[in-house]
Formats: C-alpha cells, sequence, structure tokens
C-alpha cells in the first residue's frame, strides 16, 4: 500500500544542480539569519550585469537585492512578501517584482529564496 520513496529533490540538489544560488554569506551581512537563495532567473538575468554595463558589478547588484529584502523582512509577519527593485539594464532603469519566500528546508530549517515574482 504504501511505497518507500526512493529519491528527493531537495533545495540542496537544487543548489547543486545551478536552478537556485546559494547567497547566505552575504545574505548573512545585509542582517538575515537564515540561510538565503536566489533563483537561476533572478541571477542570471539581472544580478550578473551583461558585459556592456561599465560601473556595475555582481556583487552591488546582489547587495541591492538583499539590503531592501532585509527591510521588508524587518517589518513582515509573513511568511511570504513581494517588494520591486530597480536595476540598471544598459542605459534604462527596470524596475523587477520579486518575491520572498521563508519556508522549511530539506532538513526542516527555516530557509529563504528570492526570485522574480512570477516564478513558483
Amino acid at each position: 500500500m504504501w511505497e518507500t520513496v526512493a529519491s528527493f529533490y531537495g533545495r540542496e540538489d537544487a543548489i547543486q544542480d545551478g536552478v537556485l544560488v546559494d547567497v547566505t554569506k552575504t545574505a548573512r551581512e545585509a542582517g538575515f539569519k537564515f540561510p538565503v537563495a536566489v533563483t537561476q532567473a533572478l541571477w542570471n538575468n539581472y544580478i550578473i550585469p551583461h558585459s556592456t554595463m561599465n560601473g556595475q558589478s555582481e556583487q552591488e547588484r546582489l547587495w541591492d537585492v538583499l539590503y531592501v529584502a532585509a527591510q521588508y523582512a524587518k517589518y513582515s509577519k509573513d511568511d511570504s512578501m513581494f517588494f520591486g527593485i530597480d536595476f540598471l539594464m544598459g542605459t534604462v532603469i527596470e524596475q523587477v517584482d520579486l518575491k520572498l519566500l521563508i519556508f522549511l528546508g530539506d532538513r526542516r530549517e527555516p530557509v529563504i529564496t528570492i526570485m522574480l515574482q512570477q516564478e513558483d
């Protein structure tokens, strides 16, 4: 009747596969107490600056996301929140809507994932 689950694809697997990018070290500096990851879509499309974007760095763009997220998280009582952040995309500033989710990780510990608002 009940079958044993042969495998489980968890958060650590997603980080290993590159589906999520672990940014916990920088997130702790921004004030987060739990492990934080961002989705590959957020990382590749917005945090990593295009090679033609002088004066923009991956670390600065990541810091902007984490700092703004930490400020929102301080005052939220929910396990999910939505916020916007501006990214310089070439010569245009684009406001990007993001979502932060707090849930239980592979070992039932609190973890945070930041993603584009339309992602699951």
